[in-house]
């Protein structure tokens, strides 16, 4: 089956159905003080793995009422904004962000399922941007947003200890873009959250300032411009009476003038490595390097014990690609699925999820069809704090 009038088909009626909603994305009014972590590990192939650990922090009144503070702190990077509610308008929030570090802008190159470390690259660097956010229906349940973002960053590249000496990396760069968006709802920045709902439509623009050639003698390049755009929806819901939650999430995107850096990259399971995953279980991290895609997951979770702590996830994926030139795929579509186990403690502060996955599609060497492993552990410092304020009841003892 061709991927291609599928995808055609799908992008347009994603975007006829999103565009016309409008949409959220205000300074966050809530606290939150939360540490993430989270690993994906193959076990069958040697790829690259998946791994985040950062704590993420979020003050609304930070200095005074309008002026709120959010950081993500990582071991060796940082992401960061100001928000100033309420600056140009009443309904209209402004941030101005900040990020930098090592290792954020890492390069793997995977071609035909098969990790070439001597083709792969070490990246850093940082950059600020400034934000507008603009309610567009105050007063009103569902929250309908515009988001606009510009900015700037700075990247720089390094060989790791298994780079091929005869591979030149690109060069150092400055780079720009802008991003806008519509957002109706949104959902939480947490680990599988009990209730989100998401509607968005998305378009970013990115410039590089040295876009010369790299790789062997110059055999790949880096484009000076790069149009994406996308269109998102999904839903959380969670039925507290009965410990059973369900999530469905579609993204459809593409890209104009994607080069291996700039691509869409899709695979692992890691649910907080960005803010919009394409997961793929069993997937090496990153391992599909798209021009046009769209992409489905959904999961669903039941308790195995009264008092609802245990939980068994089953959770399933498929994406359908049209692959950047020179990164060629054997099958336009590729899925896996997975399971895990969840304990969540008894007041509900934090949570440890152990899973697998299986890749049907994953081209291996002994032929197709991969597994990988992992773990996904949250803690939510503020959670006793907002029970308290909600004066819910004590969870039962055991």
């Amino acid at each position: 089956m061709s991927f291609k009038p599928c995808f055609t088909w799908l992008t347009t009626l994603a975007t006829a159905g999103l565009l016309p909603i409008a949409a959220r994305a205000q300074v966050d009014p809530y606290a939150r003080n939360l540490i993430q972590l989270g690993v994906d590990v193959p076990l069958t192939g040697k790829g690259p793995q998946g791994v985040y650990a950062y704590y993420h922090y979020n003050d609304p009144g930070f200095s005074g009422t309008n002026v709120a503070l959010r950081l993500a702190v990582a071991p060796a990077y940082v992401d960061g904004e100001f928000g100033f509610k309420g600056v140009l308008t009443r309904n209209t929030d402004v941030g101005l962000g900040f990020n930098g570090g090592a290792f954020a802008e890492n390069y793997y190159e995977v071609r035909g399922g098969s990790y070439l470390k001597q083709e792969s690259f070490d990246g850093h660097g940082g950059g600020v941007s400034v934000s507008v956010y603009q309610l567009l229906n105050s007063g009103r349940l569902i929250p309908v947003s515009l988001v606009l973002r510009g900015g700037v960053t700075y990247s720089v590249f390094d060989a790791t200890d298994d780079t091929d000496a005869a591979f030149q990396l690109p060069e150092d760069r400055a780079n720009g873009y802008v991003r806008a968006g519509v957002r109706v709802a949104g959902k939480e920045p947490m680990l599988y959250p009990d209730l989100g709902l998401e509607l968005s439509v998305w378009t970013e623009s990115r410039w590089r300032l040295e876009n010369g050639a790299y790789g062997y003698a110059g055999d790949r390049s880096v484009s000076d411009r790069t149009d994406l755009y996308w269109v998102y929806a999904g839903l959380d819901y969670a039925w507290t009476n009965t410990g059973h939650k369900l999530s469905f999430h579609v993204t459809a995107g593409g890209s104009e003038n994607a080069d291996r850096q700039s691509a869409w990259r899709i695979g692992g399971v890691l649910p907080l490595v960005a803010e919009f995953p394409l997961i793929l279980p069993g997937y090496y991290y990153q391992e599909l390097s798209a021009r046009r895609f769209v992409h489905l997951s959904g999961s669903y979770s039941l308790p195995i014990d009264t008092k609802l702590r245990w939980q068994l996830r089953f959770e399933g994926a498929v994406a359908g690609i049209e692959a950047i030139p020179g990164m060629p795929q054997e099958d336009d579509w590729h899925s896996g699925v997975g399971v895990g186990l969840s304990f969540t403690s008894r007041d509900k502060a934090w949570r440890v999820i152990a899973r697998s996955g299986y890749g049907f599609n994953a081209v291996r060497s002994g032929g197709v069809g991969a597994h990988s492993v992992g773990l996904l552990f949250q803690y939510d410092f503020e959670h006793g704090r907002r029970r308290e304020a909600r004066r819910e009841p004590e969870p039962p003892a055991g």
